[in-house]
């Protein structure tokens, strides 16, 4: 059975919640969504660091950890990005790091974004 955990990140008017968690795993999604519900569409390096604080904060509100985290899936629309996702992801995350995979997309949702993670961690 899934339940939904309340993130306090804005409602952005798409029908999806923030994260859920059954079977003993949570899952969540994140892009650079301001507190307003609002996307950060400037430079990577905010875009990256405000999709991570989104994760951070999901996590907190779940009662859990970015040591529970096993796996991330990020996409980014420029290969040229990777080097500052990984110093950006070291601030996150601790070692041993989770299994992780970069997909580089031509586009994103929303025009100029240039992240979005789906995550996967132990309840």
């Amino acid at each position: 059975m899934r339940t939904i955990v309340d993130t306090g990140l804005p409602d952005i008017g798409q029908p999806f919640s923030w994260a859920t968690r059954g079977g003993g795993m949570l899952f969540t999604a994140h892009g650079p969504v301001r507190a307003d519900g609002t996307i950060e569409t400037g430079a990577a390096e905010r875009q990256i660091a405000l999709t991570f604080d989104n994760l951070a904060q999901t996590l907190r509100a779940a009662n859990s950890h970015s040591d529970n985290v096993l796996q991330v899936i990020v996409y980014l629309t420029d290969v040229n990005d990777v080097k500052l996702l990984d110093e950006i992801y070291k601030r996150y995350f601790n070692p041993p790091y989770p299994n992780r995979s970069t997909v580089i997309v031509d586009k994103l949702v929303v025009p100029g974004m240039k992240i979005e993670i789906t995550v996967s961690a132990c309840d």
